[in-house]
């Protein structure tokens, strides 16, 4: 049985964030069987390298394939490369700004190496006593290979040969085909610079040696032909212009004043500022043309072509023709003749590149030593290439100690977003906006592209650009709204945000992708909906009644305007239209119309809620509350259960593998709301409120009391008293029969007392009796007055 197949499987543990398991990375074992882990289980499969709030070198060191972008097999290989090289892993999670190096596993291969390229480092930068080594030392590689003459790349450079003639001829080199800096930044030359030099010098040399066969006719000057040929060239064609022109001249006298410049030409350049440049000047002929006149070489030459002609006369008249001060025709076609064979010649050149060194420079650097010891060199340089390159190693296990860590817990796992006073490396900063702060928030380069997916997060979202020092710094980010309302959230509102590092910025909301903030806002939603269509309506008749009044009054002043005209005309005055009272009752008819239906609604309401007992009118209250909030708050319920960070990451190129959940108590720590300081002393006296008007609740108390009345006189009042009130049962006195004192002799018997009826004295007297007996009888029972 292996030893793979006895050691236990790591133990892993989970720990429930934003609705889904994550992986939580505690130990140095974690780290280690950190590779054995099923993808699945990863909160993501890939992120960008740009737009997030980490060490830049590291995520480039990570990004081996130069894509831009990490992804899961990045991220395992690099843990592997650490874990080998460290003697604990654990202390990935001490983020110390250095490596120490007692930190490094001397005992494989790979850690010796880099060891001892890390004691290079600090003796390059004198700091030998030094048992930490920091990612500033490691990155500045010109320091590190500052002084040193080989460094590994295979670039070597003048001062790397100690002959000087070496030193001269990589120089020259480099004058022809270029160079490249190597890890000191110092320019030099590869094995491949210097073997296309010597391959073009062979080229050249073979091209020189056709020209040699033939000197006399292919280099009548030797080897300054080739410059020579170079200035006849570029004097041909104007030469050549003079000649002809003084043909044309001789042949037709006339033609003489028409082929110098004119008055005209002289009088455009007249107002301007002339050099030798002007581009003008280089149209005009070389000198003044005149029948058979030869070409002027020293004087009355056009001032613009003077430097082109003086060099022309020393370095291929003179050493051809002699000393002349003009040059006639026929010496000119002589001249031309001379280097018809080079020009042949020249068309067919090889090695260009190396032309300026000349052949004698280019046959001593081919026929000497000189490419077989840059070639030495450049051996020499990559005899170090596994020293440098540990170097490199180096700076990677710096740049990993300490960022490898921070970046698998929000790759791996998304604990630094889910635990509080920590940021995940997508958290750009903080916004401040609207009385909240706004944590996370995210960089984005398209807000329109951004929004087609990040909509789907279900995340109330304001897009703000951002500017910073006058505006020569700009960014683009994503604010989410997770506390509070959007009543004041609008484009064109501005804020302030505050980067990672805590520089400030002038933020504008550009765009908002809504969705509901909170359930307290859904609650008040309709309301807040009835109240803005009100004040619409409200609006719209005001502005109509106001262009009413504006045309009664335009027609006003015009039909006094045409009355004025007709009497100056002494037409009669149109008889006064009579008041019309019908028109005056109908406007008050109509405000007692309206004021009957304001109160029948309500009188309506009233009558209902009377009707009911007195512990079902809060029910009823309450019932109709959720009729209107209800549906908003459900719907904004079930959207904002929905929040999901996923769409809001992978609109900006995260590849998120798990439903990253925001919960209402979680959102409401990514927002928080403006809230006094514990035991800050307030006062409600604003000397600057609103003065309270009493006209709003007068019309409130009007239309209560008329609702009232009117449910009075339809007898629902009565009703609900007594359905809330009970009667109390009066008691009716009992009447003692009165004593009858019986005359001599009779028995003594109870009479019964005298009746207001039996006592009356007259018909009169007994109406009231009556009429009570007249009255409807009630649907009360009687009372029994009986003891």
């Amino acid at each position: 049985m292996s030893a793979d197949t006895q050691r236990p499987a790591h133990r892993w543990r989970f720990n429930r964030l934003g609705g889904f398991d994550q992986v939580m990375i505690d130990s140095g074992e974690d780290i280690r069987h950190l590779p054995e882990l099923d993808p699945k289980l990863w909160a993501a499969l890939s992120c960008p390298t740009s737009g997030l709030e980490f060490d830049a070198h590291t995520l480039a060191l990570l990004d081996t394939d130069g894509d831009g972008r990490i992804r899961i097999d990045e991220i395992k290989e690099a843990v592997r490369w650490t874990c080998l090289r460290l003697k604990e892993p654990g202390d990935l999670f001490k983020h110390e700004a250095g490596l120490p190096l007692d930190a490094i596993d001397d005992s494989t291969e790979e850690g010796r190496l880099i060891m001892a390229s890390a004691w290079r480092i600090l003796d390059n930068l004198e700091r030998t006593e030094s048992t930490v080594i920091t990612a500033a030392e490691t990155a500045n590689t010109a320091q590190i290979f500052a002084g040193s003459r080989f460094n590994g790349d295979g670039v070597v450079q003048p001062s790397a040969a100690r002959d000087e003639s070496v030193a001269q001829a990589i120089s020259d080199i480099m004058r022809c085909v270029g160079s490249r800096p190597d890890r000191s930044g110092e320019e030099g030359i590869d094995q491949a610079l210097c073997d296309r030099f010597f391959a073009e010098a062979a080229e050249y040399l073979e091209w020189w040696a056709q020209a040699e066969a033939d000197a006399a006719n292919i280099l009548p000057l030797g080897e300054d032909t080739e410059s020579a040929a170079e200035l006849f060239e570029s004097v041909k064609t104007k030469i050549d212009d003079y000649f002809t022109r003084a043909r044309l001249a001789d042949y037709d006298q006339r033609a003489a004043e028409l082929l110098n410049p004119a008055e005209s030409d002289y009088a455009a350049l007249a107002n301007r500022t002339l050099s030798l440049e002007t581009e003008d000047l280089a149209g005009f002929p070389l000198a003044r043309v005149e029948p058979g006149r030869p070409l002027p070489l020293r004087q009355m030459l056009n001032p613009r072509w003077a430097r082109e002609l003086d060099a022309f006369r020393a370095r291929v008249v003179a050493p051809l023709l002699g000393e002349l001060d003009s040059l006639s025709e026929a010496q000119w076609l002589d001249l031309s003749t001379r280097f018809e064979a080079h020009s042949v010649w020249r068309a067919r050149r090889r090695g260009a590149l190396v032309a300026p060194l000349g052949a004698t420079r280019l046959r001593a650097l081919v026929e000497g030593p000189y490419q077989q010891a840059i070639a030495d060199l450049i051996e020499q340089d990559l005899e170090l290439a596994g020293v440098s390159d540990a170097i490199e190693s180096v700076d990677r296990l710096v740049h990993y100690y300490q960022h490898l860590e921070p970046l698998l817990q929000n790759f791996v796992s998304l604990r630094d977003f889910y635990t509080p006073g920590r940021k995940a490396v997508f958290q750009a900063g903080t916004l401040y906006l609207d009385g909240r702060a706004c944590e996370l928030c995210v960089r984005v380069d398209d807000p329109s592209k951004h929004a087609a997916l990040a909509n789907l997060s279900q995340i109330y979202l304001a897009y703000c650009d951002c500017r910073r020092r006058g505006g020569t710094e700009t960014l683009t980010i994503a604010a989410a709204f997770t506390a509070g309302d959007g009543d004041n959230l609008m484009v064109g509102r501005n804020g302030v945000f505050y980067d990672r590092n805590g520089d400030d910025w002038d933020a504008t909301i550009v765009k908002l992708v809504e969705h509901p903030i909170s359930a307290g806002q859904a609650f008040w939603s309709p309301y807040k909906r009835l109240g803005r269509m009100i004040s619409q309506q409200i609006e719209k008749f005001a502005g109509a009644r106001d262009k009413a009044v504006d045309a009664g009054a335009e027609q006003g002043l015009t039909t006094l305007a045409t009355k004025a005209q007709e009497r100056s005309a002494g037409a009669a005055a149109p008889a006064a239209t009579p008041f019309d009272i019908a028109k005056f009752a109908g406007v008050f008819a109509a405000i007692g119309l309206a004021v009957g239906a304001i109160g029948t609604a309500v009188a309506s309401v009233l009558t209902g809620l009377l009707s009911l007992s007195w512990w079902q009118i809060p029910l009823a209250l309450l019932g109709l509350m959720l009729a209107i909030s209800g549906p908003s708050v459900l719907l904004a319920q079930l959207k904002l259960r929905q929040r999901n960070l996923a769409p809001l990451l992978d609109a900006n190129g995260w590849a998120v593998n798990a439903q990253a959940r925001i919960s209402l108590p979680f959102g409401a720590t990514l927002t928080s709301t403006a809230q006094l300081p514990k035991g800050a002393m307030r006062s409600l006296r604003d000397p600057f409120a609103d003065k309270k008007r009493p006209w709003k609740t007068t019309l409130v108390l009007i239309a209560l009391m008329a609702g009232a009345v009117l449910a009075w006189r339809a007898g629902y009042l009565d009703t609900w008293i007594e359905r809330w009130m009970p009667q109390q049962t009066e008691e009716t006195p009992t009447v003692e029969p009165a004593k009858v004192v019986p005359e001599p002799g009779e028995p003594a018997t109870d009479a019964p007392a005298e009746t207001p009826e039996s006592a009356a004295p007259g018909k009169d007297d007994a109406a009231p009796d009556e009429a009570a007996e007249s009255t409807p009888a009630t649907d009360e029972p009687a009372t029994d007055t009986a003891d």
